[in-house]
């Protein structure tokens, strides 16, 4: 049986084997990972991409624990929420760049490392500096130019501003700064929203919030540049 012939089932036990060899330092074959990520990222398999998540979570956690900026990132964040932000990145970068492909097992959790410290770096940055958004990196699909870098920016953080919870602040960076859909929120992040009539109903108040207070926005994006 070839692994395009195996069910998702089938692919999450080889995988766990894999990943087991791979801690041992045993030569493996990846064929099994490289599907399984082929079903989640280019078919959109949200089963395939769940055994992803289940089978790749407790090293990303690891990974967090051992983190050198670990103790100052979890006064910010939780260490669930680090890890969650980097399978959104890692997934959001894998869709969306087409060259960007795995040639092993390896290959991609180093890939997955850089999400995450990717995702911790741009959270300090961001608590450190409110009103400098993350931006895509350089090169990177839906890069701004630099003449609107500044007005991007400045927009995101005077919207966070406004918006009174954590939950409105999370799905405003979901939506309007990784670009993610709702139904694709429910798949990347499906223990912070559940459903995509949950999104629809807090982005329409989002919407709304924004709406009633569009002349305090222009306000603030001029004052930023007087």
């Amino acid at each position: 049986m070839t692994v395009t012939e195996m069910s998702i089932a089938q692919l999450a036990d080889a995988c766990a084997c894999e990943i087991n060899n791979y801690r041992l330092g045993i030569a493996q074959d990846d064929q099994c990972w490289l599907e399984l990520f082929r079903r989640a990222i280019v078919e959109r398999d949200s089963d395939a991409w769940q055994v992803v998540q289940e089978q790749l979570n407790p090293i990303v956690m690891r990974w967090m624990l051992h983190h050198n900026k670990r103790s100052v990132a979890c006064a910010l964040e939780s260490e669930e929420n680090y890890v969650a932000m980097a399978f959104v990145r890692f997934w959001q970068a894998a869709v969306r760049n087409q060259q960007l492909q795995f040639s092993s097992f390896g290959a991609a959790l180093r890939y997955l490392y850089t999400s995450l410290n990717g995702a911790i770096l741009d959270t300090l940055r961001t608590y450190a500096h409110p009103q400098e958004m993350a931006l895509p990196e350089p090169g990177s699909v839906g890069e701004p130019v630099a003449a609107e870098e500044e007005n991007y920016t400045e927009l995101l953080a005077v919207i966070f501003k406004l918006l009174p919870n954590a939950r409105e602040k999370r799905l405003a960076y979901l939506l309007f700064h990784c670009g993610l859909k709702p139904r694709e929120i429910v798949l990347q992040c499906p223990q912070e929203f559940n459903s995509v009539k949950d999104i629809y109903r807090l982005r329409r108040n989002v919407i709304e919030r924004l709406q009633r207070h569009t002349d305090l926005i222009r306000y603030q994006l001029a004052y930023e540049y007087a």
